[in-house]
C-alpha cells in the first residue's frame, strides 16, 4: 500500500465520498475506511495524511486512534486533518493536527491536505536516513567484528611464541622479548577499544558486577605500564593506598584504568612524572591520575571525552592516539553508576583526571590474581582444533611445553570424529572453523561424550553474543585471543 495515500474516516453523512471524490480529483490517492479499527490498521500500513470528522472522534473506538498518534516511531508526525468542528477530545488529540471549521471549502481542504503530505514526505526522509544510518552502524559493526577476529589470529600466535621463548630462551633476548609482549599487549588492547567504543556508545555492553578490590587491579595494571613509562622516559608513581572495594566488573574497570594510564604515558614528555592515587572519600572510591605532560588547553578540556577527539596538532607528534580511550573511559565509569572528570590549568601545565566509583555496600575479599602461577598437575590428553596453520603448531608446542599430550586437526567435521573416536580429556575449539564451525563441534561432541570432556572456545570474535552462543552450544570456557597460557591453561583445567 502507498505510504502518500490520505486515509478519510468520516461515518455520518456524505462527508467521505465527497473528500474523496475532491482529492482523487486533484490526483491525489484517497482511502475511505469503513471503521475506526480499520482506520488504525491502514496507518499501521502506511499513509500520508489521515482526513477524519470531529463527530467519528466521539464514537466508540476513538480512543484506539489517539493511541495509534501517540505510539508512532520518533520520527514519525502522521498529519491529521479535523473538519466539521472540533470539541475537548479534537484537542487532546497528540500529534500534527489541523482544524477546519464547517462549512468546508474543497480548495481550503485540498490546500491542507498538500501541506501535509508535504510534510510527511519530509518525515519519510528522515526515516530513509536513519534506516541508512542505521545499516552503515551495522556494517560498521560487523568489518570491525571481522577485523577484530582477523587481527587476533596472528596476535594469539606472536603471543603464544613470546611465551614458549620465555620458556626455553632463560636470560637470553629478554628486552627482545619483552618488546613483543608489550606490544602485543598494546595491540589486544587496541582491537578490545576498537570494537568496545562501537558497543558502548550504542548501550549495547553488559556490566558484570562482583566485588573488586580496587587497590589490587590498579596495582596489577601499573605495573604494566611501569615498563612502557620507563622506555618513554617518564616516572610513573603510585602513592599508597589500603584495600578500596567496589562492586564492579574487573575487565571494565581495567579498561578505565589502563585507557588513562595509556593517555598519561603518552602526553607525558621524557622526564615527566605520572602520580596515580586511589582513596575512599565517604561513599566513593576516587582514583587519581596525574601528569605532568602537554596539558589540556581551556578550548578542548569541555570536549576532551567526545568520540574521535584530536588535540590540534596531534597527527604531528608521536603519541598520536584515535581519540577513543577517554570516551571509553567516560562511558564505562557511567556505567558503573560514577563520573570522571579532566582537569588542567593550560597547555604545557599537565592534566588530571579523576574518577569516582561508589563503594561497595558490602565487606568482600580482595579478588584473586588470575594471573598467579598455577600449581603443576599432570598433563592432559587434547584435542586442539585450528584451521590457522601458524596458530596451530604454536599453541600445540606451547601446551606440550607445558606437560600435555595435544593431538591436532584443522577442520571441524574431522575433530568430531576424533575426540568420539579418541574420548580426550579436554578440547581447545576455534570458533570459526571453515564448514563445520565450533558451535557444531560442541554440540555434535557433548551430544556424543556428554559432560566427560571439557571443551575450551578459542576465538578472535570477543563480542558478549558470541560468549553466549558459546556456552549454549556446549563450552564450558571461553578465551579471547589472544589468550596467555596461563589463561589457557585455568580454562583447561577449571571445574
Amino acid at each position: 500500500m502507498s505510504e502518500h495515500r490520505v486515509l478519510i474516516f468520516a461515518p455520518l453523512g456524505r462527508d467521505g465520498p465527497l473528500a474523496q471524490r475532491a482529492l482523487q480529483g486533484a490526483g491525489l490517492e484517497a482511502e475511505v475506511c469503513a471503521g475506526m479499527d480499520d482506520l488504525v490498521a491502514a496507518m499501521a500500513a502506511g499513509a500520508g495524511a489521515v482526513v477524519i470528522t470531529g463527530q467519528a472522534l466521539l464514537l466508540r473506538g476513538g480512543a484506539s486512534f489517539a493511541t495509534a498518534l501517540q505510539q508512532q516511531p520518533p520520527w514519525s508526525d502522521l498529519p491529521v486533518i479535523v473538519f466539521g468542528g472540533g470539541d475537548e477530545t479534537t484537542f487532546r488529540l497528540t500529534g500534527n493536527l489541523t482544524l477546519l471549521d464547517r462549512p468546508v471549502r474543497m480548495r481550503t481542504l485540498l490546500s491542507a491536505v498538500r501541506a501535509a503530505l508535504r510534510a510527511r514526505k519530509r518525515q519519510y526522509q528522515v526515516r530513509d536516513l536513519l534506516e541508512e544510518l542505521e545499516q552503515s552502524v551495522r556494517d560498521r559493526d560487523q568489518f570491525l567484528a571481522m577485523l577484530g577476529h582477523e587481527l587476533r589470529n596472528p596476535l594469539a600466535a606472536i603471543l603464544v611464541s613470546s611465551e614458549l621463548l620465555d620458556r626455553k630462551a632463560g636470560d637470553g633476548f629478554a628486552s627482545e622479548r619483552g618488546v613483543i609482549k608489550r606490544q602485543v599487549r598494546n595491540l589486544t588492547r587496541l582491537v578490545d577499544d576498537l570494537l568496545d567504543v562501537s558497543r558502548v556508545t550504542r548501550g549495547k555492553i553488559a556490566i558484570r558486577k562482583e566485588p573488586v578490590d580496587l587497590h589490587d587491579l590498579l596495582q596489577r595494571v601499573s605495573l604494566e605500564f611501569s615498563e612502557a613509562a620507563r622506555i618513554h622516559g617518564v616516572d610513573l608513581y603510585v602513592l599508597p593506598a589500603a584495600p578500596v572495594i567496589i562492586s564492579g566488573d574487573p575487565l571494565r574497570l581495567e579498561q578505565i584504568i589502563a585507557n588513562l594510564l595509556s593517555n598519561a604515558v603518552k602526553y607525558t614528555n621524557p622526564g615527566g612524572r605520572i602520580t596515580v592515587g586511589l582513596e575512599a572519600e565517604g561513599d566513593e572510591a576516587v582514583l587519581r591520575v596525574k601528569d605532568t605532560g602537554v596539558g589540556i588547553s581551556a578550548e578542548m578540556l569541555p570536549r576532551v571525552f567526545d568520540l574521535f577527539l584530536q588535540a590540534p596538532g596531534a597527527i604531528d607528534r608521536a603519541q598520536g592516539g584515535m581519540g577513543i580511550g577517554l570516551t571509553l573511559v567516560q562511558r564505562l565509569t557511567a556505567l558503573h553508576s560514577g563520573k570522571v572528570e579532566a582537569r588542567s590549568e593550560g597547555l604545557g601545565k599537565g592534566s588530571e583526571f579523576v574518577v569516582r566509583l561508589p563503594l561497595s555496600s558490602r565487606e568482600a575479599g580482595r579478588a584473586t590474581d588470575a594471573t598467579a602461577p598455577l600449581a603443576s598437575a599432570p598433563g592432559l590428553r587434547l584435542l586442539l582444533v585450528e584451521d590457522n596453520p601458524d596458530a596451530r603448531e604454536i599453541l600445540k608446542l606451547a601446551l606440550q611445553e607445558m606437560g600435555h599430550e595435544v593431538a591436532v586437526c584443522g577442520d571441524g567435521s574431522v575433530a568430531i570424529e576424533r575426540a568420539v573416536r579418541d574420548r580426550p580429556d579436554a578440547m581447545l575449539v576455534d570458533l570459526g572453523l571453515p564448514g563445520c564451525d565450533g558451535f557444531e563441534v560442541a554440540r555434535a561432541v557433548r551430544g556424543s561424550l556428554g559432560t566427560k570432556i571439557r571443551l575450551v572456545a578459542v576465538t578472535g570474535y570477543g563480542q558478549p553474543s558470541d560468549r553466549e552462543r558459546a556456552l549454549a552450544a556446549g563450552f564450558d570456557a571461553f578465551l579471547v585471543k589472544p589468550a596467555e597460557l596461563a589463561a589457557v591453561e585455568s580454562a583447561l583445567r577449571a571445574g
